[in-house]
């Protein structure tokens, strides 16, 4: 079968294992997280790297963890794992989110899938105790595990001396999630780490 205009065989392949962000809520499917992430690859030639949508909407790190099995089943590369807003949002233990994230990396690294961690912080809702908790997962997960870590998707958005207020022109209706042109600016984002993720896959 022909591949489409200006496509490659894609012999490195990525999943994304997130939430609704990865899963492109609100979105049409072309403006998606994965499907603009999968546009700036091809852009700067690496149309060779395939990312699979592994999100789900409202999934927590243990639904992450649950179903991490048939993700990598799937025969990735590389996982990027990006979860745990829907536990800080509903207030979850972090040292079980800690401990999730970290059965997730250590599940893919065990299988030779190369890894990266996408970080999240938490707002001062729940007090400063558990914003510190939290915070701290990813850092030390990353380094722990000696796996690439990205800020966050959102930091992407604010420029020099911005606050989360700023990015809400962004946002969708739902004043959570980005819209189409800040899902494309995140992708822009993340794309350079997903380079790196295929370059340390391929090795």
């Amino acid at each position: 079968m022909a591949l489409p205009k200006g496509a490659v065989a894609q012999s490195i392949r990525v999943a994304m294992l997130g939430d609704s962000l990865t899963a492109g809520y609100g979105l049409a499917p072309q403006e998606g997280l994965v499907a603009q992430l999968q546009a700036w690859l091809i852009t700067q030639g690496r149309g060779d790297v395939g990312v699979i949508n592994a999100g789900v909407s409202g999934d927590t790190t243990a639904g992450g963890l649950a179903r991490l099995g048939w993700t990598l089943a799937d025969g990735v590369d590389g996982l990027i794992v990006a979860l745990g807003g829907n536990d800080m949002l509903r207030g979850i233990d972090p040292g079980n989110t800690r401990a999730n994230l970290g059965q997730i990396v250590q599940q893919a690294q065990a299988q030779g899938v190369s890894v990266l961690l996408v970080g999240m912080q938490a707002p001062g809702n729940f007090g400063p105790d558990y914003k510190a908790a939290f915070d701290a997962i990813y850092p030390d997960l990353a380094a722990q595990y000696s796996v690439a870590l990205m800020p966050g998707f959102f930091s992407a958005l604010l420029q020099p001396g911005q606050g989360p207020g700023d990015i809400l022109p962004l946002l969708q209706a739902d004043g959570i999630h980005p819209n189409a042109v800040a899902t494309g600016q995140i992708a822009a984002a993340v794309g350079p780490y997903v380079l790196a993720l295929a370059a340390e896959a391929a090795r």
